[in-house]
């Protein structure tokens, strides 16, 4: 599958990120589409990936809109919108452009509360991210299932998200921080159970700090994990039970280079239970996202997450993840993926850490 994910991308390598011109249509047709601005109402440049509107008629209200709808813009580096009155004309001369009072420059570069989406993109192929998806897969463990196979039709769906507190730009309008909380339930059923059993649980919930610069991301974030078994699977298998559960804090570190993204960091458990379980975990990936469409609407997205976890003696376990995106391509907007999934290492489930897994099958991911 790595190789397919290769072959699959290596044509599109070579493309450079968005120019400017591609910008400027793409924010045009946000202007007069979505805001319903017609031509010759607003002016638009774009240069060097930052855009700036100028709205004359000093309307902060429309400028407030305008922000709202671009700044989350995917390949944009930097937004100015201004709302720029028109003074009376002097005698003999042109008319006079100048800022709303109260704004920098009439610049809007402010904080806000509540905002969409995040700063920090989600990890697209690790299995533990806080997002809504649904999956089949056949799954194969030596240990976890007691069936002559060892192999099953596992369901494993995730229902979760990330909700921002507050963002505040940077003073250049290139980057912004923000601050958020996110929450997610991740369970796994034996589809070849009678009853459909429920294997494991895993709930998280946490505060993500986030950060981008240009090309630069960040994010840093303090979560809790508490895992636990279905009722059905204790009754039929009898397991010993781990109460796994603990704190941690995790730091991940991106970098884009063109449609790829790469990115690195690990994490430190806290407080954890059992007292056995090590605290360290190492974590690398790399990342694919065309920009343009493969079939119809569907843009090729591939990722591929490595994770050494210190409980497993840091062996590797690694995720793959490939498919396509239908909808908008700003990341905040809604969108429906659709993946082929693999995996190969430690099981990233509750108290089943310590045992070797397989699994392949399909994904789709939801967006709100």
């Amino acid at each position: 599958m790595l190789v397919l994910m290769a072959a699959a991308v290596a044509p599109r390598a070579a493309q450079s990120p968005p120019t400017d011109d591609y910008l400027q249509g793409y924010v045009t047709a946000i202007l007069q589409h979505e805001l319903g601005l017609p031509a010759g109402t607003y002016e638009l440049t774009v240069r060097d990936g930052t855009a700036t509107v100028l709205l004359p008629g000093g309307d902060q209200s429309l400028q407030s809109r305008v922000w709202e709808a671009l700044h989350d813009v995917k390949g944009l580096l930097g937004l100015i919108v201004r709302a720029v009155p028109a003074s009376p004309p002097s005698p003999g001369g042109p008319s006079e452009v100048r800022p709303v009072p109260g704004t920098a420059s009439g610049e809007m570069k402010r904080g806000r509360t509540f905002p969409e989406g995040d700063v920090f993109e989600t990890v697209l192929a690790d299995p533990k991210q806080p997002q809504s998806f649904v999956s089949f897969r056949r799954f194969h463990s030596s240990q976890v299932l007691d069936s002559p196979s060892r192999t099953i039709t596992m369901a494993s769906v995730g229902y979760g998200g990330i909700f921002g507190l507050y963002r505040v730009p940077t003073r250049n309008g290139k980057g912004a921080f923000q601050v958020g909380m996110d929450g997610a339930l991740f369970a796994q059923f034996n589809m070849d159970a009678p009853s459909h059993d429920l294997i494991n649980a895993d709930y998280t919930v946490g505060i993500p700090l986030t950060f981008r610069y240009e090309k630069f991301s960040m994010r840093f974030r303090l979560y809790h994990q508490s895992s636990h078994l279905g009722d059905e699977y204790l009754l039929r298998y009898h397991p010993k039970r781990v109460n796994l559960s603990y704190e941690a804090f995790s730091l991940l570190l991106a970098r884009d280079l063109g449609q790829f993204r790469l990115y690195g960091g690990g994490e430190y458990r806290l407080d954890r239970d059992p007292s056995t379980l090590s605290p360290g975990m190492a974590e690398w990936g790399l990342e694919y996202r065309d920009r343009e469409p493969l079939f119809g609407s569907g843009r090729l997205l591939a990722g591929l997450d490595v994770k050494n976890d210190q409980a497993n003696n840091w062996n590797p376990s690694a995720s793959l993840k490939a498919g396509l995106e239908f909808g908008s391509p700003n990341p905040r907007r809604r969108h429906l993926r659709i993946f082929l999934v693999g995996y190969d290492g430690y099981s990233p489930y509750g108290q089943f850490y310590k045992e070797k897994v397989q699994y392949y099958g399909f994904e789709v991911d939801f967006a709100f």
